[in-house]
C-alpha cells in the first residue's frame, strides 16, 4: 500500500511539473542601453531636446525683459497704452508656452522624434524577444526594467475568451 501511495504521489508531482509554465525575466532597459544604435538614436534625440529648450529659453528671456520693461514705465504710461503692453505681454507669454506644448507636450516634436528614432529600436528588441520565447518554449517573458510587466505570453495560455464566455459576451 505504501508503495502504491509512494508511486501516485510521484504522479502528481511529475504531472505538475509537465504543466509548470516556464517563463524568463529580462531588463529591456540593460538590453537598450547596450545598443549602440539606441545610445546614438537617444543622443539625437538629447541634441533636439536642448536645441528646442534654448528656443524656449530665449523667447522666455525676451518676454521677462518685456515684463520688466512694463513694470518700469507703468507710471508714465497712458491706459490705452497699458492695454496695449498687457496683451502684447498676454500674446507673447502665449506664444511661449504654446511653443513648450508644441515641442515638449503631449504628441509633441519630442515624442514625434522618440518615435521616429526610438521605437524602430524598441520594436526589433521585441521581436528578438518574441523569437526567444518561441525558440525556448517560454509561456512568459517578464520585464524588470520598470517594475514587472508582461512582455509575451503564449497566446495559447490566454483564458480572455473564456472570460468573455462566463459574462456572456460573444
Amino acid at each position: 500500500m505504501k508503495k502504491y501511495l509512494f508511486l501516485t504521489a510521484c504522479l502528481l508531482i511529475s504531472a505538475v511539473y509537465v504543466n509548470a509554465q516556464r517563463y524568463a525575466i529580462i531588463d529591456s532597459k540593460y538590453i537598450l542601453e547596450k545598443l549602440p544604435e539606441y545610445k546614438e538614436s537617444q543622443n539625437k534625440l538629447d541634441q533636439f531636446s536642448a536645441l528646442w529648450q534654448q528656443e524656449i529659453e530665449t523667447k522666455q528671456a525676451a518676454l521677462d525683459k518685456m515684463y520688466k520693461d512694463y513694470d518700469a514705465e507703468q507710471v508714465m504710461l497712458s491706459d490705452d497704452l497699458k492695454k496695449k503692453r498687457e496683451d502684447e505681454l498676454y500674446n507673447k507669454e502665449k506664444e511661449v508656452r504654446d511653443l513648450q506644448k508644441k515641442r515638449f507636450g503631449f504628441e509633441g516634436d519630442l515624442f514625434k522624434k522618440r518615435q521616429e528614432l526610438i521605437k524602430p529600436i524598441q520594436d526589433k528588441v521585441y521581436t528578438a524577444i518574441q523569437k526567444l520565447a518561441v525558440d525556448k518554449s517560454f509561456d512568459f517573458i517578464l520585464d524588470k526594467s520598470e517594475g514587472i510587466t508582461v512582455i509575451f505570453a503564449d497566446p495559447k495560455l490566454d483564458r480572455s475568451d473564456d472570460v468573455l464566455r462566463f459574462l456572456g459576451v460573444k
